[in-house]
């Protein structure tokens, strides 16, 4: 059984299997410095994923300095995914209709994809057995969503770092949690602003489904769009339970149309500093093209040495 090491960002080591869309092949790749991975959304003027860019469409500027992509994944390839479910009592009532939803979500995602499920209270519980840190098998992860109640109180934020911490571990370049909740939290360890970080240095792209009554005191949609954004991902609110399928079905598309590209940075300093990374795309002159993806990554810092 592999071990879960808790990872923030998304960085490979020295040698590094790249594997390209293009010709299907594998190609190792020598570097003195860490492969850096983004997912990365392009809609267009109307909102509708573009697919069919080319690696020579994209461009990566790291602080202003223009990166060589090393790295490119086109749409439609499998990812590793969380879902993240919020089985307090506020969510009682909606539960089957959360389920039904997700499962909607599991049809229409890759067949390849590799899953897990947490729920979450005020503590976090794996759906899957506690052997198996990924699912391909739609019955299995169809138990998954299925075996819990909901009561208790809300670790929302615990429950995201869970999640962070086990996507990090998936075997697929391109990797995404989905969280169901109010945004309300009211029993974590972690803070907001802890979450913000994780997800920012993070290489999953965050969706957020935000379902609440307008009498729940404790729902913060404001949290879930802000947890959402720093991954760059996007936060739903449907307006009735009815359209949760259709939500889901549009988190599963947005993910299956992420484009992954990953580049080895030129600026070798191991400081810790934060890096803002800017990718636009210019297919047909980049009109109207918009691209959604996080704002940057912290470097990884030089291991200290000692006599």
């Amino acid at each position: 059984m592999r071990q879960i090491a808790f990872v923030v960002f998304l960085f490979l080591s020295a040698l590094v299997p790249v594997r390209q869309d293009r010709d299907g092949g594998q190609v190792t790749v020598a570097a003195s410095i860490d492969l850096v991975v983004f997912n990365v959304t392009v809609t267009d003027s109307r909102g509708r994923h573009v697919s069919g860019l080319q690696q020579s469409d994209f461009r990566v500027l790291e602080d202003k300095a223009r990166q060589d992509i090393s790295l490119f994944r086109s749409d439609n390839v499998p990812a590793s995914v969380g879902l993240i479910i919020d089985n307090s009592s506020s969510m009682l009532t909606k539960r089957a209709d959360v389920v039904t939803a997700a499962l909607a979500f599991v049809g229409a995602s890759h067949r390849e994809d590799e899953m897990f499920v947490l729920h979450f209270n005020e503590t976090i519980r794996t759906g899957l057995p506690s052997e198996t840190l990924f699912s391909s098998d739609p019955a299995e992860i169809r138990s998954a969503l299925l075996q819990t109640d909901s009561n208790g109180l809300t670790a929302l934020y615990d429950a995201l770092a869970a999640g962070i911490e086990r996507v990090s571990v998936g075997t697929r370049d391109r990797r995404a949690l989905v969280v169901l909740s109010d945004g309300g939290d009211n029993a974590s360890r972690h803070q907001l602003d802890d979450v913000l970080k994780l997800a920012q240095q993070s290489g999953a792209t965050i969706y957020a489904i935000g379902i609440y009554d307008e009498t729940d005191r404790d729902r913060n949609p404001g949290a879930l769009k802000k947890i959402a954004a720093s991954s760059g991902g996007r936060a739903y609110f449907p307006a009735s339970l009815g359209d949760l399928d259709r939500v889901w079905r549009g988190v599963a598309d947005g993910i299956r149309g992420l484009y992954t590209i990953g580049y080895y940075s030129s600026n070798h300093r191991r400081d810790g500093a934060f890096r803002r990374v800017d990718i636009t795309a210019g297919h047909h002159g980049g009109k109207g093209l918009r691209v959604t993806t996080r704002s940057g990554y912290r470097a990884p810092v030089a291991k200290s040495t000692t006599s």
